[in-house]
């Protein structure tokens, strides 16, 4: 309850007033389902984080974000997905409409987060921080390579699709 209250206030703020988290993992949020979610549980894994849409000429790579997950989870890698309506309103569903897209068209078994804004007035911590030093999305589908440490370490556009063979090997070498 503590931690709510703290995000409350802390979402009521400015972007520019609030304090940009050191680490991915000092992060909560809601999940797709509305349970409340440390980013902490991700300590030791290589995260890649991307902002979806169900609406967007790049959806389709959901497919190939599923099947990096499925390819490299054991590895330690995990995608999180985070819904974003900010870029042509390409996500306009509600959360059950979101991950019943996701299941039925993709077979999405990696982690959904609440919608939120990637940029803005209202960014989201979690995007304060992985837009610091790496700059905000320019569209849906901007992905973000984070270490086992915690810390960005490289971004990548949308049209750098999950086969890339530039993203597999930024991720092999994260996995290392």
């Amino acid at each position: 309850m503590r931690a709510a209250l703290a995000l409350c206030l802390a979402l009521s703020l400015p972007a520019a007033e609030r304090k940009v988290p050191m680490s991915l993992h000092e992060i909560t949020l809601r999940t797709l389902d509305g349970k409340s979610q440390s980013l902490a549980a991700y300590k030791g894994k290589v995260v890649l984080a991307v902002n979806v849409a169900s609406e967007c000429g790049f959806t389709p790579q959901y497919a190939g974000l599923q099947k990096l997950y499925a390819d490299y989870k054991d590895r330690g890698l995990v995608v999180l997905g985070f819904p974003c309506n900010q870029f042509g309103a390409q996500e306009p569903g509600t959360a059950a409409q979101i991950e019943s897209f996701c299941q039925k068209n993709y077979g999405v078994t990696f982690p959904l987060f609440e919608k939120l804004d990637v940029k803005g007035a209202h960014q989201a911590p979690v995007y304060q921080f992985l837009t610091a030093k790496h700059g905000e999305p320019a569209w849906n589908f901007h992905k973000y390579l984070v270490g086992k440490d915690g810390q960005v370490l490289q971004a990548f556009p949308s049209k750098v699709a999950p086969e890339s063979a530039d993203l597999r090997a930024a991720i092999e070498a994260a996995l290392k």
